[in-house]
C-alpha cells in the first residue's frame, strides 16, 4: 500500500524591485571609444613610419645634393622634397592607408596636390631658417630642413587623412 504524497504549492519568489539604470560614466577621451582612440593610435604610427621613412630619403638627397654636388639651397630642398613625396605616396598608399578608398586619379591628384602645399610650405620654413636665422652651415642647415620637415608634417598628416585617403564610405 502506498502512502499518500502531500503535494506543497510552488514558492514563488516575491518581486524584484525595479533598479534605476547605472548613470554612463565618461571614458578617457570623452565621446571617443576606446576602439577608434586604437585606430587613430595606429593610424598615427603608421604616418610615422612612413613619414620617418621620408624624412630619411629628404636628408640624404638634401645632404647629397647640397653638400655633395654643391646644389643651392634651395634647389637641394625642393628637390629632396620632391624625391620623398614620390616614395611617401608609395609607403602611404600601400602601408599605412592600404585599407582606405582604393588608387584613383582625384586621389593621387589631391596627393600630389596637397604635397605641392607641403613642399611649399617645408621649403618655406627652411628658407627662414637657412636664411634668416643663419642656419647655413652643415650642422645648421640638416637641422633647418629637419624642423621645416616637422612642422610641415603637421599640415599633410591632417590633409591626407582628411582629404586624400578618405574611407570609403561603403566599407563601414
Amino acid at each position: 500500500m502506498s502512502t499518500p504524497t502531500l503535494h506543497e504549492a510552488p514558492q514563488v519568489a516575491p518581486p524584484v524591485p525595479a533598479q534605476a539604470p547605472a548613470p554612463e560614466t565618461p571614458g578617457p577621451a570623452r565621446g571617443l571609444p576606446l576602439a577608434r582612440l586604437r585606430r587613430l593610435a595606429l593610424e598615427v604610427v603608421k604616418f610615422g613610419v612612413v613619414g620617418g621613412s621620408g624624412v630619411a630619403v629628404n636628408l640624404v638627397v638634401f645632404n647629397l645634393l647640397l653638400h655633395g654636388l654643391s646644389s643651392g639651397p634651395m634647389t637641394a630642398t625642393v628637390l629632396a622634397s620632391c624625391v620623398a613625396m614620390g616614395t611617401n605616396y608609395l609607403g602611404f598608399r600601400f602601408f599605412a592607408y592600404r585599407d582606405r578608398a582604393s588608387r584613383t586619379k582625384r586621389q593621387i591628384a589631391l596627393f600630389f596636390a596637397f604635397s605641392g602645399i607641403g613642399v611649399a610650405m617645408e621649403s618655406v620654413l627652411f628658407y627662414a631658417a637657412y636664411q634668416g636665422a643663419d642656419m647655413s652651415g652643415p650642422l645648421g642647415s640638416n637641422i633647418a630642413k629637419a624642423l621645416s620637415i616637422v612642422l610641415a608634417s603637421a599640415f599633410r598628416f591632417l590633409v591626407y587623412r582628411t582629404w586624400v585617403f578618405q574611407h570609403d564610405a561603403r566599407r563601414r
